[in-house]
């Protein structure tokens, strides 16, 4: 798969199974007589998450937390480029941590300036009816008072 600015293969870990000493038919037994099989997996490239980075720094660059964000994903992309695997885990590590940080601060900021506005509108709305239903009850009583003390 051809990813366009990253033309080498990637690196083969080999990992050796163990060995578990058992004997098949027609091998000798002891120590000596174990196989060892190796298999060769290849290691994914960890994600940089630069997309969700520039996301953050964007749209949600709260404490510059998408700014170091975005610095980490570039380290841990350029740490891709070179080869150094383990070099662009770490960096990947923190941009990731940093990213779930910044989006979580910036969605509990949205609904805090959602939530907190409608709750006083309507604390408002509360208190502006209490307030028209005790100057409607007030002033019934003093017209009937004012009323008794006419006649």
């Amino acid at each position: 798969m051809d990813r366009g600015y990253y033309s080498e293969p990637h690196p083969v870990e080999t990992v050796p199974l163990q060995d578990r000493h058992q004997v098949s038919p027609g091998q000798p037994a002891g120590p000596t007589g174990g196989q060892h099989i190796v298999v060769n997996v290849p290691t994914e490239p960890p994600a940089d998450y630069l997309v969700w980075s520039l996301w953050n720094f964007i749209y949600g660059n709260i404490c510059c937390l998408g700014f170091v964000a975005v610095v980490y994903s570039v380290r841990a992309r350029d740490r891709k480029l070179v080869g150094d695997q383990e070099g662009a885990r770490r960096h990947a590590s923190i941009a990731r941590a940093l990213n779930i940080t910044a989006t979580v601060l910036m969605s509990l900021l949205v609904f805090l300036a959602i939530v907190v506005p409608t709750a006083m509108i309507a604390q408002g709305a509360r208190n502006y009816s209490e307030y028209n239903r005790n100057i409607n009850h007030n002033n019934g009583y003093n017209r009937f008072r004012n009323y008794n003390y006419r006649y």
